[in-house]
């Protein structure tokens, strides 16, 4: 199989506005370590963590939402990267792809040329220090924004599934954060789900794997989202701005998954029953919470925060889309050349699920 010497890419210069995206026609073709396979990039979704480590959001700095973040940056590149540690730029973020196989290392096996597969977003690092210890694919290495990219072959997960590329490209990030996530909640049967932030990526993977669970799920998002979220099996609907204790009531839910945080974070501890468990992976809303502590023991409530991800998570989300348990929402496609505009979409949240982008 042939493939050219160079390609389209989208470079992060650095932290800040639009214009530290540079997309590139000249950028050179990477080359598969031992155990690594080359991939032909089909499509590559667009996720929060893109956004929140080029406007340098994860930076302590930054107390506000991503929204006023993006317009008003005050990062300190010394943390501004969801690991702490300073990014290395030029970097070629894209948490999400699907594409095929085009070449492997000289450790891989030749068979897997050809294969069509996802990659892992969240990987354990090459030398991990201990099971915590993990990367972004697209963060502390090269991704999936740039017609070709590598991985190491362990995480390129073969799938196979009559949906497109775009369909398969807004799997990764946001199914693996929700199944993950809820996971560690230890959703089940019986639970009663109030999900935030439900009409996103991860929020609508997580209305579709609670259902899966056989969880009841009350969703919220804006009230012009509801007739989707329905559709995804949200049992019930509130409004990004109704208060859930006047609605629903104090101890009306046994398990919160929470992806806003912000001002709205005391009233989702209220509505928590006793022995409540409260799951995040996002506080798009704004970091920083106001906690009662003896809401947190007196109330026996278990807090869990979800970035790790179990050895089990990309298989089995590999297994429930093969399995077609799980559909894909992609609200828009772009091209990669039109990413600024892609990511000024993306922050105006007025879609359901996930936007992609065309290398």
């Amino acid at each position: 199989m042939t493939f050219p010497d160079m390609m389209s890419a989208v470079y992060l210069t650095g932290h800040g506005g639009p214009e530290t995206l540079e997309f590139r026609g000249d950028v050179p073709v990477p080359k598969p370590a031992a155990d690594e396979v080359l991939i032909r990039v089909g499509a590559a979704g667009i996720n929060n963590t893109d956004v929140n480590t080029r406007i340098g959001w994860y930076s302590k700095a930054v107390e506000g939402d991503t929204e006023a973040a993006a317009d008003n940056l005050a990062a300190d590149a010394e943390d501004a990267s969801w690991t702490g540690r300073p990014l290395v730029f030029p970097r070629i973020q894209g948490a999400d792809a699907c594409g095929e196989i085009v070449a492997v290392g000289a450790d891989v096996d030749p068979a897997r040329i050809g294969e069509r597969v996802l990659v892992a977003s969240l990987q354990p690092a090459a030398d991990a220090a201990d099971e915590w210890d993990f990367i972004t694919w697209g963060s502390e290495c090269d991704g999936g924004f740039a017609q070709f990219a590598t991985a190491r072959s362990v995480h390129a997960h073969r799938v196979q599934s009559t949906l497109t590329d775009v369909e398969l490209a807004s799997f990764p990030c946001a199914y693996s954060t929700a199944e993950n996530l809820i996971s560690r909640a230890n959703c089940k049967a019986g639970d009663i789900v109030l999900i935030t932030g439900a009409s996103g990526g991860v929020g609508s993977a997580a209305v579709q794997l609670c259902k899966r669970r056989g969880a009841t799920v009350i969703a919220m998002a804006s009230a012009s989202k509801h007739e989707q979220m329905q559709a995804l099996g949200a049992d019930r609907l509130l409004d990004r701005n109704e208060d859930p204790v006047a609605v629903l009531g104090e101890q009306s839910v046994t398990l919160v998954v929470d992806l806003v945080a912000g001002d709205g974070f005391p009233g989702l501890i209220a509505c928590l029953k006793r022995g409540g468990r409260y799951a995040t992976s996002g506080a798009i809303g704004g970091p920083l919470v106001s906690l009662d502590v003896r809401d947190l023991y007196l109330k026996d409530l278990t807090f869990v925060g979800g970035t790790a991800q179990a050895a089990e998570t990309m298989p089995n989300l590999i297994r429930y889309i093969e399995a077609g348990e799980i559909k894909p929402l992609v609200a828009q496609t772009f091209p990669l050349s039109e990413i600024r505009k892609a990511q000024d979409v993306f922050l105006q949240k007025t879609f359901v699920g996930k936007l992609v982008l065309l290398p």
